[in-house]
């Protein structure tokens, strides 16, 4: 009898203990809910809200096209929202600006979008009539530039008037290394019945070149080499297609100087 009663007393001690661990768990549950239910209010109110919109824009990776050029090809503004941004879409319109090869959209959680672009190297500049128009390494003509706006160290195409011809040297000229490229300075298409595809380059130290367009970018590997064993006051045409080098008339270098 007595054992019945202890029994009975130690469960009446545990009820009121259970009755409150069930009122805390309920309690959590509660708060738990109450918390999910405001969290997501918030991020209703938010997205649906100018809140939402993009606050920042970046632009990286780009040299000739300016920052301002990539976002308004972009279509992106601080009133697109941040949802709303399709990274593909967004890299289709950026990559249709005659510039820009590839285009990459990183989103940065809340309001900022990232644009990273890799943009065609300039191989050339067309000289004519005074004016400069850059040239991609895809052969595409871009709009005129002023001379300050000239940052690559490509060789200008002097006077050239045939598109055609104009293509074929970009594709050479982008296939040369990019420590003789930059080492030429004026290219003159110079072509003759015998040779439509003759030109004469000037290089940065002052030589003269003679070459064709046609493997110019195999031919003009072997520069350095010939130049290696001329002095100095050795002055002349460097024929490429021959690997020679043929010194100026006496008449020829005096008119020169």
């Amino acid at each position: 009898m007595d054992k019945d009663k202890s029994k009975l007393i130690v469960l009446e001690d545990r009820v009121p203990k259970l009755k409150e661990q069930r009122k805390h768990k309920t309690n959590r549950r509660l708060i738990f809910y109450l918390s999910l239910f405001f969290i997501l209010i918030l991020f209703i109110v938010y997205s649906q809200s100018s809140l939402s919109n993009i606050s920042k824009i970046e632009v990286i990776g780009n040299e000739y096209v300016g920052s301002k050029d990539v976002i308004k090809a972009s279509n992106l503004t601080n009133k697109t929202s941040y949802w709303e941004v399709d990274k593909d879409q967004v890299s289709e319109l950026v990559e249709k600006h005659p510039e820009i090869q590839t285009a990459t959209i990183i989103k940065s959680f809340p309001n900022k979008v990232t644009i990273k672009v890799k943009e065609y190297e300039r191989t050339a500049y067309v000289f004519s009539n005074g004016t400069y128009f850059p040239v991609n390494e895809n052969g595409k003509v871009l709009k005129a530039i002023k001379s300050s706006e000239m940052i690559s160290s490509a060789p200008l195409l002097v006077e050239w008037n045939d598109p055609e011809a104009i293509q074929e040297m970009v594709q050479e000229l982008a296939k040369t290394p990019v420590s003789l490229a930059s080492s030429i300075s004026e290219i003159y298409y110079t072509p003759t019945k015998a040779e439509p595809l003759q030109v004469e380059v000037f290089m940065n130290d002052g030589r003269e070149v003679s070459a064709k367009i046609k493997n110019f970018s195999e031919k003009i590997v072997y520069y350095p080499a010939i130049v290696k064993e001329l002095t100095p006051e050795q002055q002349g045409v460097i024929d490429l297609e021959g690997n020679s080098f043929t010194p100026y008339k006496k008449n020829e270098q005096k008119s020169d100087e």
